[in-house]
């Protein structure tokens, strides 16, 4: 097992906890019935969210996949438009102001850029490519790789053996992506 999800049911455990105090200060606070109210309205707003964003997302999906774009951005911004529509569904105040936090644009392009990036790890980069599109890479200035091939020879005397044909450098891995260079003006 990795190392995070043995903390998984830790972190559930603790989200619990947290959830149900802040549902005893929210009692308190407000009173009973209007917090239960207030916890049903949360509830099937998350329904309507969910049926909404999931309707939208498969709908950005098959416009991406049409058009013969890469659908991994589309993809990304539906999950991201997902859970934060489930998160209120759930019941819980701590979740549903994540999950209506997660709904806001600004937020949503942050966290859909971080999951696509976690998913582009871990997938090979050839799929990477066909799911995301070009990837794009950084460039950083750097010392040039000292060559392993010998120094050529200058002209070759009378008596001396022919010099042995220089072997070239092993080949390199091949990168896939975009070299984006900021430094440089375009």
């Amino acid at each position: 097992m990795r190392r995070g999800w043995a903390l998984v049911p830790v972190g559930l455990a603790v989200a619990a906890i947290v959830e149900i105090v802040v549902f005893v200060l929210v009692v308190r606070w407000l009173g009973l019935p209007a917090a239960v109210l207030l916890f049903l309205a949360t509830s099937a707003l998350g329904v309507l969210l969910l049926r909404r964003e999931g309707i939208r997302a498969w709908r950005r999906f098959r416009a991406a996949a049409e058009a013969g774009r890469p659908p991994g951005a589309q993809v990304t911004d539906g999950l991201v438009g997902l859970v934060g529509a489930l998160l209120l569904t759930l019941p819980g105040f701590v979740g549903d102001v994540v999950g209506l936090v997660l709904l806001l644009p600004p937020v949503r392009v942050l966290v859909r850029g971080r999951v696509q990036r976690a998913a582009e790890r871990r997938m090979p980069s050839m799929v990477a490519g066909d799911v995301f599109g070009p990837r794009r890479v950084r460039v950083r200035p750097g010392r040039p790789r000292p060559s392993t091939s010998p120094p050529t020879a200058g002209p070759s005397t009378a008596g001396s053996p022919p010099a042995a044909p220089a072997e070239p450098d092993p080949p390199s891995p091949a990168i896939e992506g975009e070299i984006v260079d900021r430094d440089r003006p375009a």
